[in-house]
């Protein structure tokens, strides 16, 4: 009797903990719809059962194929925004990447508001590093065609910017690129389109024999190898180090709305993780999100570090437009702060970064740049490129004549040009907001208006073209 309650106790026991775990990872994909690709209509990545692959673990195989392709998964409880989560990480989604080939997936969550189980109410994006970038495509779309070949054939797209292209075949994946109606009947056969946002990313083709996709700064899936266990306690998103389990950890607190306005959510009952770029990686094939699994985080309130970081858009190998305007933003416990002023530091005379963020520069040489917060330096971002320094070139440059101060402002800018021309303010979704016929000199424009955030002013006239970053306190 004594043996078999203890049997007993040892069944519920193993149960509990089989229950925990099941808790703790996805618990259900309830759509899977990926954009084509190289491993699409095959296994183990691109299939249906794919899908289930990523369910109560995170050692499955899902690719969610080329930009826009997407899936959508749901724990078993909501996943509570939690005071207590280590640096404020929520949940952790597991991919494939390694130190030099990152594949960034863009994160959407959503609340059941109506109770009925289905995704059918608002996606709020969990706004990643990228987001503020002035190459970061919003309200943006693409078509695929179906080639409608047995074999792999270059997959044609079309995008709502007039651009267009193609997923490349390869030799080594010989199956059709175009998701099949045998495996994805709820996907037209003819030609579908994709919504979301596109980022531009980092992909270095300068050797071909060794394409690199540089990671993100944080918020984006598929970015961030994975450490070890336990794979509940996340890494520090707002530093370079694997801590602890890897994969890339997510704040609710970083969602956003459509105007790009963060919103307060206390909990989320769905996901979704979306292929964030468009770019191709030579013999590598098509940037492709993939997702193993995905975990949910434990409240310790123990754990903690640093919440501060500046991020520094991507800098070309090789900079010889002078000057050339960076861009640099500083977030707080992965929120944006545009109240805060970044300095620069460079390693090289004859090298300056003015007040708007342009880089001057009269020197060739391998440039260092620190990126640094006025108020606390050691919150700091260091970024390298090298510097081609062409007089003529230089002189040349017409855009250097327009300037926009201060920045950043509150209630207007002052523009100041020598030639006319036209100017154009959009938000960070590609929305026009405003456009004007500037005649020359220096005219002011009233932003009292306009919601505090990250704007982008551009011109055009005199065959120049120029845009700035504008932050709006």
């Amino acid at each position: 009797m004594i043996k078999k309650r203890l049997a007993l106790q040892m069944v519920f026991l193993l149960l509990s903990i089989a229950g925990y775990t099941q808790y703790q990872y996805i618990h259900e994909v309830l759509e899977y719809t990926p954009a084509p690709g190289q491993f699409i209509n095959k296994a183990p990545l691109g299939l249906p059962e794919s899908a289930e692959s990523i369910v109560g673990t995170i050692t499955g195989a899902l690719t969610l194929g080329a930009w826009g392709g997407y899936v959508v998964f749901r724990f078993e409880e909501p996943v509570q925004n939690h005071p207590d989560n280590p640096f404020g990480i929520d949940f952790i989604i597991f991919g494939n990447p390694t130190a030099t080939w990152a594949e960034p997936g863009i994160v959407w969550v959503m609340q059941d508001e109506n109770k009925n189980g289905i995704p059918d109410g608002t996606w709020y994006q969990l706004a990643g590093s990228d987001y503020f970038f002035s190459s970061t495509k919003h309200n943006y779309e693409v078509t695929y065609f179906n080639p409608q070949s047995e074999t792999a054939v270059d997959v044609p797209w079309e995008d709502n910017l007039g651009d267009s292209g193609f997923i490349f075949a390869n030799e080594i994946h010989t199956q059709p690129y175009y998701p099949s109606n045998e495996f994805f009947p709820h996907i037209p056969y003819e030609q579908y389109t994709l919504q979301g946002i596109r980022i531009e990313g980092a992909v270095d083709k300068s050797n071909p024999a060794f394409i690199k996709s540089y990671p993100r700064a944080f918020g984006y899936a598929d970015n961030v190898p994975r450490g070890n266990a336990p794979f509940h306690l996340p890494d520090n998103p707002y530093t370079t180090e694997v801590e602890n389990a890897g994969g890339d950890g997510f704040d609710i607190s970083w969602a956003i709305d459509g105007d790009g306005n963060y919103v307060e959510l206390d909990e989320i009952h769905f996901i979704k993780v979306q292929t964030a770029m468009l770019d191709h990686g030579g013999w590598l094939g098509e940037v492709s999100t993939e997702i193993t699994g995905a975990v949910v985080v434990e409240p310790n309130p123990s754990i903690t570090g640093i919440l501060d970081m500046i991020v520094v858009k991507d800098l070309p190998v090789v900079i010889n437009q002078n000057p050339y305007h960076l861009e640099a933003f500083a977030f707080h416990k992965g929120r944006l702060q545009p109240d805060r002023t970044i300095l620069w530091e460079t390693d090289l005379d004859g090298v300056y970064v003015d007040d708007e963020g342009w880089l001057h520069f009269d020197v060739s040489g391998e440039l260092t740049l620190t990126a640094y917060w006025e108020e606390n330096p050691d919150i700091s971002t260091v970024v390298t490129t090298t510097l081609d320094y062409n007089p003529v070139n230089a002189s040349e440059l017409q855009y250097i004549t327009t300037r926009v101060y201060p920045n950043p402002a509150s209630d207007y800018i002052m523009v100041e040009t020598d030639h006319e021309a036209i100017f154009i303010l959009y938000d960070l979704r590609g929305a026009k907001l405003r456009e004007f016929l500037h005649q020359g000199g220096t005219m002011r424009f009233d932003t009292g208006s306009l919601v505090p955030g990250v704007y982008l002013l551009t011109s055009t006239g005199r065959n120049e073209f120029f845009q700035q970053k504008i932050i709006i306190r």
